[in-house]
């Protein structure tokens, strides 16, 4: 334990810092990184160089080189620069690679060298050039900040959205500021800078000047500064040696540091641990590294080689040309347990599992210790705690190994802190290890979340492990292996030297119905690149109509789109693709199209009924659909038409169109229509009235109303309505009128087609019970016991049943007598249903 603890370096009293090495570098750099422009991203992110810089030669050979590295040295991506002149490079929260050029544009790249987009700063960054910049992360996305020639700021806090903000002028300013950094608070990106012994905040609305409590006089220059990981603290580094360290509000000192070095350092960043008191600051010169806090001395490091910082969530990580190391606060847990003659729990449970495998008694007094102290759960959830701050694999199987043995003697102890400290080291060697190079901490990894380093597994391509930590943590496969294999495949359809049938067959073998996978987005990617023919196969495999016709309709394969669309059976996306034809396909050709699509034809028939009337016409005429054609000039000759003309001669069209179609019937009654049409206006010239649009029977019907009695039999004739019909007009007209002399004359005229039964009850329909008397005695035998129930004659009909001998009859008759006013009749009919059913 002495010998784990000798990197171990005190600042004061209360805390120990340590470095210990990550990676040796493997990448062969033949540049010193002072002579490169360097970026390196955050949670173990990848390093990008820019080699020679600031060569102006125009030979391809002389060209800059953009390099890009895992954190292990591992080369991922070389490319020549040749765009403009580069002044800043940096990494976005995507880990896409930020390029500043002299000209105020940004060229953005993924981790592969691949080229994504570009965007300016504006014009006036284009015309007063860049002098430096700086890319910086917030809690809405990565940001750049630009400082122009003109001494002016331009920042925008989204890459993502961009928005520029030209920021306030600094009063007086007339060479650029000796150092200056971005800050976020309240939500708003802020810049400090410094101009001689002065500071001066910029925000959106003003420059304010700012005086840093506490600090020492004598101060004439600001010669760097640093904000740490968080946006929480500020340290400023003077010209006369003193670091000071206070709040970013510049509100609170937290101490000053005399580093009694005035030459100004190459960088200085924070290097602090969530959640700790402690507050330390880096700073790093040519050949001496120094850490300084709230503490008389602070600690050095000498550096061997030129060496670049990388500021973390819980530390620093250190790359030079042959190493990565990482220097950051000792956690808690680790120094409880580790440090020289602990009696932490922790610190006990380990001696005690190292006397177990030595077979000592010394381990049970350990042990024994610590539950007299009550003390055992403390100390098993401490060595699991250390053991996920700790970088070395062995030290960490120690130390769960301790927190395994303290577990076997509690009862209820919850496992779930223990397996799931297993599961998350598990993952965290694998990613760490020298061919992965992502250096992630355990509290590094818990801030990113598993989502976040599986994306970032994806965008290194490293689909194989990717899956194999989701399937070792179990996550739910839209979240995990289906996305990974979604990635994969957008991938694999980038890779232009294999053929469209072999992509497509690979693609579908390996994702086959995996849920939470579209084939559509792995389409659009295929299509995106170019590769119109490979996307129309992957979506053969897609089972969602829905998703296949946009994209079909995107690739401008309408007609493929209309089929899937109506295999579907979903008309609303049959409209959608028809209405895409409709605007991308000349009126012939569209035509031609729907004519070998029955069903496609037929919804579109539909549509136009209601939308688009010529059309459906135009449809007609070009399938010669003489039957339908007619109907349309009918039903025309309604909507639209008032004029009479108009309508009579769109209804000659339509009979002329049903001739076409050999319907004889259609064509009369057409004709017969157009007849009636003229001589309903005839009769409302002459007569008055309201006669247009009334069917023959109604206009029979209105005339006789109105008295017109001859012209409404000659409009019968006319129109042969046959006499049975007429007289049933005329009687329903005549009881209307309550004319009840004219319907007897009426009825009188000769014999009555539909008998008199018909005028007896529409007389009683008019409650006239005396007419209906009068018809009651012309009704025919086989009728007549009927008609004088409806007048109410029961006894009469009781007779005329009797007399005829008809059960039925009698029956009906009987059904209608009541109480003791018809008992005689009832008794009667009885006694005739007896005679008869002997007989």
């Amino acid at each position: 334990m002495d010998c784990y603890t000798a990197n171990w370096n005190p600042l004061g009293d209360s805390a120990f810092y340590r470095k210990y090495e990550l990676y040796s570098m493997d990448w062969d750099l033949k540049e010193e990184l002072r002579d490169c422009l360097v970026a390196a991203a955050p949670y173990g992110g990848p390093i990008a160089l820019l080699r020679n810089p600031g060569r102006k030669e125009k030979p391809a050979s002389a060209r800059p080189v953009l390099e890009i590295y895992s954190a292990s040295g591992v080369p991922l991506a070389s490319l020549l620069w040749k765009s403009g002149p580069m002044v800043s490079l940096g990494w976005s929260a995507e880990e896409e690679l930020l390029c500043v050029q002299e000209d105020g544009v940004v060229l953005v790249y993924g981790l592969h060298g691949d080229f994504r987009r570009h965007f300016s700063m504006g014009n006036e960054v284009l015309q007063n050039r860049v002098l430096d910049a700086r890319i910086f992360h917030t809690e809405f996305g990565s940001g750049v900040a630009i400082l122009t020639g003109a001494h002016r700021f331009t920042l925008s806090a989204n890459v993502g959205d961009l928005k520029l903000r030209r920021m306030p002028e600094v009063p007086g300013l007339q060479s650029a500021p000796s150092c200056w950094t971005t800050m976020c608070q309240d939500r708003v990106a802020h810049i400090l800078l410094a101009v001689g012994p002065d500071l001066y905040l910029l925000d959106h609305a003003a420059c304010s000047a700012v005086t840093p409590p506490g600090l020492a006089p004598g101060v004439s220059s600001f010669l760097q500064m640093a904000v740490s990981f968080t946006y929480r603290h500020l340290a400023l580094f003077t010209d006369t040696g003193y670091i000071w360290m206070g709040t970013a509000s510049l509100k609170e000192k937290l101490c000053e540091f005399n580093c009694n070095i005035r030459a100004p350092p190459k960088q200085m960043v924070w290097c602090s641990r969530p959640r700790s008191k402690e507050r330390a600051v880096v700073v790093a010169w040519e050949r001496r590294l120094m850490v300084v806090g709230d503490a008389p001395e602070g600690i050095q490091f000498v550096l061997d080689e030129d060496s670049y910082l990388v500021p973390e969530l819980d530390g620093v990580r250190i790359f030079s040309r042959s190493t990565h190391e990482f220097l950051h606060e000792v956690p808690v847990a680790s120094e409880e347990i580790f440090k020289i003659a602990s009696m932490a729990p922790g610190a006990l449970l380990l001696e005690a599992q190292k006397e177990y495998e030595k077979e000592s008694q010394k381990a049970d007094e350990y042990l024994r210790e610590i539950q007299e102290l009550g003390q055992l759960p403390q100390a098993v959830q401490q060595c699991i705690e250390a053991a996920g701050h700790e970088h070395w694999p062995d030290m960490q199987k120690s130390l769960l190994r301790a927190a395994s043995f303290g577990k076997c003697f509690l009862d209820r102890f919850p496992p779930d802190s223990f397996v799931r400290m297993c599961q998350d080291l598990r993952v965290l060697n694998a990613i760490r290890d020298y061919h992965i190079g992502i250096p992630l901490t355990y509290s590094q990894y818990k801030q990113l979340t598993i989502q976040v380093l599986l994306d970032r597994l994806v965008l290194r391509r490293l689909y194989p492990l990717a899956i194999q930590i989701c399937e070792y943590l179990r996550l739910p496969e839209v979240q995990g292996v289906s996305r990974i294999l979604a990635h994969w495949a957008c991938y694999k359809v980038q890779q232009k030297d294999v053929s469209d049938e072999d992509v497509a067959r690979a693609i579908n073998q390996k994702l086959g119905d995996t849920p939470g996978v579209s084939y559509s987005d792995i389409a659009a990617r295929a299509y995106g690149c170019g590769r119109t023919e490979l996307a129309i196969k992957l979506l053969e495999y897609e089972p969602r109509s829905g998703e296949q016709v946009p994209l079909l309709l995107k690739m401008k394969r309408s007609k493929l789109a209309l089929s899937k669309a109506i295999e579907s059976g979903d008309t609303d996306l049959v409209f959608t693709v028809l209405l895409h034809l409709k605007n991308e396909l000349n009126r012939g050709d569209f035509f031609m199209t729907l004519r070998n699509q029955p069903m496609a034809l037929s919804l579109y028939r539909q549509f136009c009924k209601h939308q688009e009337l010529e059309t459906l016409k135009d449809l007609y005429n070009q399938d010669d659909n003489h039957q339908e054609l007619g109907s349309f000039h009918v039903r025309a000759s309604y909507a639209a038409e008032e004029r009479i003309e108009g309508r009579v001669a769109a209804l000659q069209t339509a009979a002329d169109a049903f001739y076409k179609a050999k319907n004889e019937f259609a064509a009369k009654a057409t004709e017969d229509q157009m007849r009636l049409l003229r001589l309903q206006r005839r009769l409302e010239d002459e007569l008055g009235g309201r006669f247009l649009d009334l069917s023959v029977h109604d206009t029979v019907t209105t005339l006789i109303l109105s008295g017109q009695n001859k012209r409404a039999e000659q409009l019968a004739r006319d129109f042969r309505i046959p006499d049975k019909r007429l007289w049933w007009l005329k009687l329903t007209a005549l009881a209307d009128l309550e004319d009840w002399e004219e319907l007897e004359k009426f009825s009188k005229s000769k014999k009555s087609p539909i008998g008199y039964l018909p005028f007896v009850e529409i007389c009683m329909k008019q409650h006239n019970k005396y007419e209906a008397k009068k018809y009651a005695s012309r009704v025919g035998p086989e009728q007549k016991v009927k008609a004088l129930l409806l007048v109410g004659d029961v006894a009469q009909a009781a007779d005329v049943a009797i007399e005829h001998r008809n059960e039925a009859e009698m029956s009906l008759v009987l059904s209608h007598c009541t109480g003791a006013t018809d008992g005689a009749t009832a008794d009667k009919i009885q006694r005739a249903r007896a005679q008869v059913q002997k007989k």
